[in-house]
C-alpha cells in the first residue's frame, strides 16, 4: 500500500472541528468533503459519526493517501476518493445532505473560490449543511497578529492566496441559497462556519 501523508495542522484541528461536525451533522446521511488532502480528517470524522458516509474528493494526486488511511485504519463508511478539481464545473459529484472543507479558500484563488461555493450549491440538497474551516477577516480586519504573518506568508508564497473577508464569502454563499447558521470559534484563531441550503439562490458570477 502507498504511503500515509500526514499532515501536523489536520492532528491539531480534528477534535475541536468534530465537536462541531457532530452537531451540525447528526441527520446527515453522506457527506462530501472536498479537499481531502492527506485523509486523515476523512477517516477520524467517518470513525466518530458511524451513522453517515464520507466521500473524498481531492486531486488524482492526492488519492493514495487517501485510501492508505481508510485501508490501515478501516473505515468502513469512507467510500473511494473522487476526482474533483473545484474549477471544472458542474461538478460530476451526486447531491448529498452536507459538505466540508478545511483550509482551503485561503489556499486556492478567488475566482475558485468562486467556482468552490457555486459546486456547494449544486450539489447540496435542500436542507443541506456546508461546514467550512479556515481563518477569515471581519471587516476587513486581521483578527490576530498571527494571522496577519500567516495572510503575508500566502500572498509572498502565492499573490492569488490569502485570508478571505468572512463578508465576502458569506455573500457569496447567499447566491447559492446558503443562508448562515453558526460561526464557531476555534483554536489558533481559526472558524469554522456553518450555512444551511434554504433555496436555489443564483449562479455567482466569475469575473
Amino acid at each position: 500500500m502507498p504511503m500515509k501523508e500526514f499532515s501536523e495542522a489536520c492532528e491539531r484541528n480534528k477534535s475541536p472541528i468534530l465537536r462541531v461536525l457532530q452537531e451540525e451533522f447528526r441527520h446527515v446521511g453522506e457527506v462530501l468533503e472536498v479537499g481531502s488532502g492527506t485523509g486523515q480528517h476523512a477517516v477520524y470524522f467517518a470513525r466518530h459519526m458511524p451513522h453517515l458516509y464520507w466521500q473524498p474528493s481531492d486531486l488524482a494526486a492526492n488519492h493514495a493517501s487517501v485510501r492508505a488511511w481508510t485501508h490501515e485504519e478501516r473505515v468502513d463508511n469512507v467510500l473511494p476518493p473522487l476526482t474533483l478539481d473545484v474549477d471544472d464545473l458542474p461538478w460530476t459529484v451526486s447531491p448529498v445532505d452536507g459538505v466540508f472543507t478545511a483550509n482551503t479558500v485561503h489556499i486556492i484563488h478567488w475566482h475558485s473560490v468562486l467556482n468552490l461555493i457555486r459546486g456547494v450549491g449544486a450539489v447540496l440538497r435542500d436542507g443541506g449543511v456546508f461546514c467550512l474551516y479556515g481563518p477569515f477577516n471581519y471587516n476587513g480586519q486581521y483578527t490576530s497578529d498571527s494571522n496577519a504573518m500567516f495572510d503575508q506568508w500566502l500572498k509572498q508564497r502565492d499573490p492569488g492566496s490569502g485570508i478571505r473577508d468572512f463578508e465576502a464569502v458569506d455573500g457569496l454563499a447567499r447566491t447559492q441559497g446558503l443562508t448562515l447558521q453558526g460561526d464557531h470559534a476555534m483554536p489558533a484563531n481559526n472558524r469554522l462556519l456553518v450555512w444551511r441550503k434554504t433555496s436555489g439562490g443564483q449562479a455567482a458570477v466569475v469575473p
